[in-house]
């Protein structure tokens, strides 16, 4: 039987498809579009995170000064720690008149804020103190700790048991922090007191976190800030006296010093840290913070002349690796808070 409109129909068929292959080629075109804007706006968003990361990079580099401004000066630690604070709250106070989130602290937020600057006072007094004992790269190294105190206090005092990364990078820390204190004993023994100051320093730094975690959750940056330095400025000058220690005002150098350590590595160092955690990843500018030992041993080499022996780079290898994986298990709302 003849089918004279078989060779007809075929063309016909082929028109019922134009327009599905037409939609094909729009949504392939529709798909390199928002591919190629995802990039654009990833390029965008990369430019806008560039003030981010300079001014962590920025607070990186003016904490790392701190161990040496520290060896500049010619008076005792808890005396430059006490002008470290001095100067910031100083320059912080008169901005109380325009600050309208600080005139609503309650009594309890306030009892906090004072009892963690006491704690970080403690800090900067035995920070400062195991500069002078021993190198500026074991110093900046042990007090770079606070992590692994972190850990331990909230599993001793609320009974939260870290998770198993903490507990390998917590030895990792003892036994890099062991191979250091061997090599420095074997030299003098109060080398190895300083390291031992420098481990408290981060302890008390520890316990400033955990008292003052929530109230700076719910409080203004520059309202926290400048009641913290304020408190941490009485609880210094009543250390001070304490001890005997002079505070009288230094000249020469060591006044160029302290001025370095007040503007630079404390106002300057978390005014831009503050920026960065503002706008980048908590575990980007956590991590990054653990640079701040390496720079401090290369600064240290240069202007202090203190050279770098294996055991201190073994040993700090360990220790910032144990660090970064203790503060893994961490949560990032917490590490934004450290």
């Amino acid at each position: 039987m003849q089918q004279p409109f078989r060779g007809r129909r075929r063309p016909i068929r082929h028109l019922y498809h134009w327009p599905l292959h037409g939609i094909l080629l729009l949504r392939t075109l529709d798909l390199i579009l928002h591919a190629t804007e995802k990039l654009t706006a990833g390029q965008a968003t990369r430019s806008a995170l560039l003030p981010a990361y300079l001014a962590l990079a920025g607070g990186v580099i003016c904490i790392s000064w701190s161990a040496i401004f520290v060896r500049w000066t010619d008076i005792p630690g808890p005396a430059s720690a006490f002008y470290r604070m001095l100067i910031p709250a100083l320059v912080l106070l008169p901005t109380y008149l325009f600050d309208g989130q600080g005139h609503k602290l309650d009594w309890q937020a306030i009892g906090l804020i004072w009892l963690g600057g006491f704690f970080f006072a403690g800090d900067l007094a035995l920070y400062n103190s195991s500069i002078l004992q021993t190198s500026a790269a074991n110093a900046t190294l042990f007090g770079n700790n606070t992590p692994i105190f972190v850990g331990l206090l909230t599993w001793l005092v609320f009974r939260r048991s870290p998770g198993r990364s903490f507990w390998i990078g917590l030895l990792m820390a003892i036994i890099g922090g062991l191979v250091i204190l061997s090599a420095d004993l074997k030299h003098q023994s109060l080398v190895g007191l300083g390291d031992l100051m420098a481990v408290g320093a981060s302890a008390c730094f520890a316990v400033y976190l955990m008292v003052t975690e929530k109230i700076r959750a719910s409080t203004g940056t520059l309202g926290f800030l400048r009641l913290a330095m304020i408190a941490s400025t009485v609880a210094l000058f009543l250390m001070n006296l304490a001890m005997g220690i002079s505070l009288r005002v230094p000249h020469g150098r060591t006044l160029w010093a302290v001025i370095g350590l007040g503007l630079v590595s404390q106002l300057g160092g978390y005014l831009f840290l503050t920026y960065a955690l503002g706008h980048l990843p908590a575990t980007l500018t956590s991590i990054s913070l653990l640079t701040q030992g390496p720079l401090t041993a290369a600064m240290a080499a240069v202007l202090l002349n203190e050279p770098l022996t294996l055991a201190q780079i073994f040993g700090g290898i360990l220790v910032l690796a144990g660090v970064a994986l203790a503060h893994r298990q961490r949560h990032p709302e917490d590490e934004a808070n450290v």
